[in-house]
């Protein structure tokens, strides 16, 4: 089992990565892109962009989660 903790990325989560990093036997980061407006497609650059910022910092990218999905799409229209 690997130890992971939810980071929501560098332009909204007050704790920065290096804080993380030093969390014992954290090696990894369960993340998201919720930068990305809802219905916008989550371009293949943008998520490399994101693991590389966080493989920068020591850490890796286990999964990216909460896709933020359109109120239309709930709504089933």
């Amino acid at each position: 089992m690997k130890m992971t903790f939810r980071w929501f990325g560098k332009n909204t989560d007050s704790i920065p990565l290096k804080y993380i990093k030093q969390i014992p036997n954290c090696t990894g980061i369960m993340g998201m892109l919720d930068d990305i407006p809802a219905g916008e497609i989550w371009s293949e650059e943008r998520i490399k962009e994101y693991v590389d910022y966080v493989n920068k910092h020591g850490l890796e990218v286990e999964v990216i989660e909460s896709v933020n999905v359109h109120e239309d799409i709930k709504l089933g229209l």
